[in-house]
């Protein structure tokens, strides 16, 4: 399943235990306590700054931790 800007945190980490580490290097909260943040990718990531071809440019890169 491909990874989207709308995909919800918990989704994510379950789908891909690689983006905690990722976003982490990041400075895009994933965690908190152990468990995911509530939310979607694309919140977190404007929480912390990045603008749209910022978020689109995290997308296409956990995507291709996909692969």
């Amino acid at each position: 399943m491909p990874i989207t800007r709308d995909i919800l945190i918990e989704d994510l980490v379950d789908e891909l235990p690689e983006a905690v580490k990722y976003m982490l290097n990041h400075g895009i909260l994933c965690i908190l306590c152990g468990e995911p943040i509530w939310g979607t990718l694309e919140e977190a990531a404007g929480n912390k700054g990045y603008g749209d071809e910022d978020i689109k440019k995290v997308v296409d890169e956990l995507n291709s931790l996909l692969f």
